[in-house]
């Protein structure tokens, strides 16, 4: 993932559109093969249907050696290099497409990820029993060393009429496709290792990544804010669909065409949401969607993965913007957000857990 050293692959002036093909990792990765085309060819899809920049990462990827239980998975697409953008201002990312460039998607549960992940020791995690665990104990040949072999489940689901569907025996289920990236961000150097010249693409941090929030589809804006020179905005993890949550690890996976407009706003000017300079803030026709992350600086050392902590920060960052863009007073937002707003776990599945609230701009009018 880029970090703050990372050389931009294109350049674009503030309020300028950029379109970009994102492509999914799914049918890429080691413990899937790493042949799309005898993955999905498997499932039915014929060969001319698979992305050919798919088959051609798949087949060409040498740039750094990866480590598949520790490396993030994601295809990420960028830098972009936003002119005028400095460390202090705040990146709008607005949404105004996502469509998707294949007509199927997948979804993986794998072991040692998920809400219902073992521990890294082998036990249960807290609340559920060895029997409760997914994908079930007895199917993790995980020691073996080989991907191949770790009985990670990936559930192909087809696009039929608009719809996502997923075969269950003789039966099927139909849910509606929400496409959105999973991953926008600018470049952030962690407070762990600012010298860093990359990251892991899976922790959410203060410059956003893999935030997870369904809501940040077409028709959003995402806030985020600056950390280097130029902003160096990137996609990547692009979903077609994703329940709140994301409990079995990924969403609905399948590659996108997102177009963005990418707008500098600078402190003081009123173009972002005052908090926008300080956290990553979310928002919608209908809503002001505040974030919390339970450990936003993304560190890989006594990672936090606490619920708890990712609420107070949702919470905090509210309150701080009724405070400073509505003008109520503290203890009065504090009642309102416990009366009218929405908290939802954005994702569990991150390593930094994440929560988002909507703040609904019907009840300001």
């Amino acid at each position: 993932m880029p970090n703050i050293h990372s050389k931009a692959a294109l350049r674009m002036t503030s309020g300028e559109i950029v379109t970009i093909d994102a492509v999914s990792h799914e049918g890429i990765l080691e413990d899937q093969g790493r042949d799309p085309v005898e993955y999905f060819g498997a499932k039915g899809v014929a060969k001319g249907d698979v992305l050919a920049d798919a088959i051609a990462i798949a087949e060409g990827y040498d740039r750094t050696r990866r480590d598949f239980d520790k490396d993030g998975p994601h295809i990420v697409t960028g830098p972009v290099f936003v002119e005028g953008a400095q460390p202090g201002d705040v990146l709008k990312i607005e949404t105004l497409g996502a469509v998707p460039r294949v007509p199927y998607g997948v979804v993986s549960s794998r072991h040692g990820k998920g809400a219902l992940a073992r521990t890294a020791n082998g036990e249960a995690p807290a609340g559920i029993s060895l029997d409760e665990v997914m994908p079930p104990v007895a199917t993790d040949p995980r020691p073996t060393g080989d991907p191949r072999d770790h009985g990670n489940v990936s559930t192909f689901t087809a696009i039929e009429e608009g719809l996502g569907v997923m075969p269950f025996g003789a039966a099927k289920v139909r849910f509606p496709l929400r496409p959105f990236m999973g991953m926008m961000g600018v470049a952030f150097a962690p407070d762990s290792d600012p010298k860093a010249a990359s990251a892991n693409s899976i922790p959410p941090t203060r410059g956003g990544g893999n935030i997870d929030i369904r809501l940040l589809g077409a028709g959003s804006a995402f806030y985020l804010p600056v950390f280097a020179e130029g902003a160096l905005f990137y996609v990547g993890d692009p979903h077609m669909a994703m329940g709140d949550g994301e409990a079995a690890l990924t969403a609905m996976e399948g590659s996108l065409r997102g177009a963005f407009r990418l707008t500098v706003c600078k402190p003081g000017s009123g173009d972002a949401p005052e908090v926008a300079y300080r956290y990553p803030f979310g928002e919608t026709d209908e809503a002001w969607i505040p974030i919390g992350l339970s450990d936003p600086d993304g560190s890989q050392n006594g990672q936090s993965s606490d619920l708890n902590i990712a609420m107070r920060r949702a919470v905090v960052y509210a309150l701080d913007f009724l405070e400073e863009a509505k003008g109520m007073d503290r203890a009065t937002a504090y009642a309102y957000l416990s009366a009218a707003a929405d908290f939802t776990v954005s994702q569990v599945v991150d390593r930094t857990v994440g929560v988002h609230g909507q703040i609904y701009k019907s009840h300001f009018a």
